[in-house]
């Protein structure tokens, strides 16, 4: 079973920073991880690979320095990883990103299933997976979180809803979009370590992708934010300092005083 994961580097939850100009993220200067959701989707991929033999391929969008999660993922046990890179793919909103990610499938070749996280923790939409099965016509499953039954036709699947679970029966090429249940993402092992270190990384441009330029980067995408605002806190408070008994019979009495104003009293 072929399998291939799309995977994108996320800033640090605490470390996100937008352009006020472009609207988009600052990712210049931050500290980056797999973004958490797509780890489960890796997970699955392993163990399926595991169970039936096959092959894993994680590829990713960014800037040369992405090869880093490429490389994590390797340790933790997917055999291959492919870089997609260019300058002219930067700003692509997620229309954009998956249609180059769908492109560069196409370059891959034959594969069985492509496997993705629910959504990406720094974009929160859920949209590239389902995107990559549209241009690739692919099945779609999404919030997948529990793989049944694996055969070379078909692959059978739970799916987490609001009210309980819904199994599906999938056809032969599919996408899945994989939520948190479906597994326990491993650690990376040394031996793993050594062998993503040793690993060589080949990278897609857009010279190397049969791709429509004016599809591509912030020109190419069709989404634009005009306004970013900054949450404001809409309530104040009184801090009344009690620091011997004088100071705290005044603050008791504020207090009451306060009450009585709202009534409470």
């Amino acid at each position: 079973m072929n399998i291939i994961i799309p995977i994108k580097q996320v800033p640090e939850t605490s470390n996100v920073k937008m352009d006020p100009e472009t609207g988009t993220m600052i990712r210049d200067g931050v500290e980056s991880i797999i973004n958490p959701l797509d780890l489960y989707a890796i997970e699955v991929g392993i163990q399926l690979k595991e169970e039936h033999g096959g092959k894993v391929t994680v590829i990713t969008m960014g800037p040369p320095s992405a090869s880093k999660a490429l490389k994590e993922a390797i340790a933790m046990g997917c055999d291959d990883g492919i870089l997609i890179t260019d300058r002219k793919f930067a700003g692509a909103d997620t229309w954009s990103t998956a249609y180059v990610l769908a492109e560069a499938i196409k370059e891959i070749g034959e594969y069985d299933l492509v496997l993705a996280g629910e959504r990406a923790t720094d974009g929160d939409t859920g949209q590239v997976g389902p995107n990559i099965a549209a241009y690739l016509d692919l099945t779609l499953g999404t919030y997948i979180s529990k793989v049944e039954e694996v055969n070379k036709e078909k692959i059978v699947v739970e799916r987490l809803l609001e009210e309980g679970y819904e199994k599906l029966e999938l056809p032969l090429p599919s996408l899945l979009t994989v939520v948190k249940e479906i597994s326990y993402p491993r650690l990376p092992t040394l031996r793993g370590k050594q062998r993503a270190r040793k690993t060589e990384l080949p990278s897609l441009t857009v010279k190397d992708m049969n791709v429509d330029e004016s599809k591509l980067g912030l020109k190419g995408s069709p989404t634009r934010v005009v306004k970013i605002e900054t949450p404001k806190v809409t309530r104040g408070g009184t801090i009344v300092s009690a620091k011997d008994d004088d100071q705290l019979e005044a603050a008791v009495d504020k207090l009451v005083e306060f009450l009585k104003s709202k009534e409470i009293v």
